[in-house]
């Protein structure tokens, strides 16, 4: 691993120009110090930071411009690496050859991409993306989705044109509008206390013989 992507973390912290010593500082990580032993580290920073030199001494600031055409070199690199191995990184056969190697190319940019942001925080991750001509994953899907698949779930329920109810009522309407003058007089009587019509005609009980 490049001690660089150690040291980036503290550089990013830093708007202003200062000695590298003062920018390595941490009280919960005191040891991160080292870092700076390592003649790599040192030779470098310039690749991440604005460099101004005082005297006998340099200052340093942290550049995201500088540090993103550094990431893309770094990308490049992964996805050379990952072909000489040959590690197949796609996620499906294309039908078109043209297709099928613009979408592996895709591919070993992406997948070497996702590398290096496990060292990366999310928002230069997402930089890194737009400098390498990546389309965010969720955008992507959205554009390759069929069209039913982009309605909303919150999409009003589709209602009746007509009110089915009203015909429920219609027809009561009609039936009490058929009825004759004398069914309607019958209908206001009293009948409590009124036998059923049916009663006259059931069998008399018989007295014991």
């Amino acid at each position: 691993l490049d001690p660089l992507f150690l040291v980036l973390p503290y550089f990013l912290k830093q708007a202003k120009y200062w000695l590298v010593d003062q920018i390595m500082k941490d009280e919960d990580f005191p040891g991160c110090s080292t870092l700076l032993k390592c003649p790599r580290t040192l030779q470098s920073v310039h690749h991440i930071a604005d460099e101004k030199e005082i005297g006998d001494q340099k200052f340093y600031k942290y550049s995201q411009e500088k540090t993103l055409l550094w990431l893309k070199k770094k990308v490049k690199q992964t996805v050379k690496a990952l072909k000489s191995n040959n590690l197949n990184v796609g996620g499906g056969v294309q039908s078109s050859t043209f297709i099928r190697s613009k979408q592996a190319a895709e591919d070993y940019l992406r997948y070497a991409h996702g590398l290096l942001s496990d060292y990366l925080p999310g928002a230069l991750s997402v930089e890194l993306l737009k400098i390498l001509g990546l389309p965010d994953v969720s955008t992507k899907a959205a554009a390759i989705e069929p069209p039913l698949k982009k309605r909303k779930l919150t999409d009003k329920p589709v209602e009746a044109e007509e009110d089915y109810t009203k015909f429920n009522s219609d027809s009561k309407d009609k039936k009490s509008s058929k009825m004759t003058a004398a069914q309607k007089s019958l209908a206001k009587v009293d009948k409590s206390g009124m036998k059923n019509i049916s009663a006259f005609f059931a069998p008399k009980n018989k007295g014991p013989s």
